[in-house]
C-alpha cells in the first residue's frame, strides 16, 4: 500500500469548503442571533446583542478571506511580518479599550496586552523555542494577543462594574484612611480576578473535555501525539502567564484611574 503524504491525509480530514458548509455557517449564525434575540440576552434586554453576534460572524468570514489571501506572502517578508503582528497587537488593544470604557482612556488597555505578551514572545524566540518565521511566530502571537485580550476586557468590565455596585464600601475604605489607589484595589481585585477562570478551566480540562486547536492541528499536520500534546501544553502554560499578567495589569490601572467610565450624563 503506497505512502499517503501527510498533507493529504490532513486535507482529506478538514471541513470541505463548498456551498454545504457555507449554508451551514449561516444557519449557525442565525441560530445565535435568534436565541440572543428572543431571550433579549443584552444588558440593557434589547435586540442589541443579536445584531452583534451577526456582524461579528460577517466580520469574521471577511476577515479571515482577506487574511488567507495575504498570510501566504506576510511570511515570507519581514516587515510585512512585523507589520501584521503590529496590527493584531492595535486592534486587540482597541476592542479591549473598547468594550470597558467609551471614555478617552480606553487606550490604556493596551498596556495589559503589551506587558505579558511582549516579553513572552521575545524569551520564546530568544531560546530558540519559536522561529522568527511567519508560519510560526504569526499564530503563537496571535493566541497570546487573544487571551491576553480576553483576560483584559473580563478583567476590566468586572472591576468597574464592582466599583460601581460598591461604591459605599469604596467610601468606607477611604473613610478608614485607606488611599484611593488601595480603596479601589481592594474592593475590584476579588472580582476582576474571575478572569482567570476560563484559561484555568481550558487547562484543567484539556484532552479530558476539549481537544484545542493547536493540538489537532498539529496531528492533522502530521506530527505525532506526543509533540501535538507538547506544543499544546506549552501553549496552555504561556496563555496562563499571559492572562494572570494581563488581568493584573488591568486591576492596577482600574485602581489608579486610568482606566475609568464616564460619569452618567456625560
Amino acid at each position: 500500500m503506497p505512502d499517503v503524504p501527510a498533507s493529504a491525509v490532513a486535507a482529506s480530514t478538514l471541513l470541505p469548503v463548498n456551498a454545504t458548509l457555507a449554508a451551514v455557517l449561516v444557519a449557525l449564525l442565525l441560530v445565535a442571533a435568534a436565541v440572543a434575540a428572543v431571550f433579549r440576552l443584552a444588558p440593557d434586554a434589547s435586540w442589541r446583542r443579536a445584531r452583534d453576534i451577526v456582524v461579528a460572524g460577517v466580520r469574521a468570514a471577511l476577515q479571515l478571506a482577506v487574511v488567507s489571501l495575504v498570510i501566504g506572502w506576510v511570511v515570507g517578508h519581514g516587515a510585512a511580518l512585523l507589520g501584521f503582528v503590529l496590527l493584531m497587537f492595535a486592534v486587540a488593544a482597541r476592542t479591549a479599550g473598547r468594550r470597558i470604557t467609551p471614555g478617552r482612556g480606553w487606550a490604556w488597555a493596551a498596556l495589559p496586552i503589551a506587558v505579558p505578551v511582549a516579553p513572552v514572545v521575545g524569551t520564546l524566540v530568544g531560546c530558540g523555542l519559536v522561529p522568527v518565521q511567519g508560519i510560526a511566530l504569526i499564530p503563537i502571537t496571535g493566541i497570546l494577543i487573544g487571551g491576553a485580550l480576553t483576560a483584559t476586557v473580563l478583567a476590566g468590565r468586572r472591576a468597574l462594574d464592582e466599583l460601581t455596585a460598591r461604591r459605599g464600601e469604596v467610601e468606607a475604605c477611604l473613610a478608614i484612611g485607606l488611599l484611593p489607589h488601595e480603596a479601589r484595589l481592594e474592593i475590584a481585585r476579588p472580582a476582576a480576578s474571575d478572569a482567570l477562570l476560563p484559561g484555568l478551566d481550558q487547562t484543567r480540562t484539556v484532552g479530558l473535555v476539549t481537544l484545542p486547536g493547536a493540538f489537532v492541528g498539529m496531528l492533522l499536520g502530521g506530527a505525532s501525539p506526543v509533540m501535538a500534546g507538547a506544543v499544546q501544553l506549552f501553549v496552555l502554560v504561556a496563555l496562563l502567564a499571559v492572562q494572570a499578567i494581563a488581568v493584573a495589569t488591568t486591576v492596577e490601572l482600574v485602581a489608579r484611574g486610568h482606566l475609568r467610565r464616564p460619569p452618567a450624563g456625560a
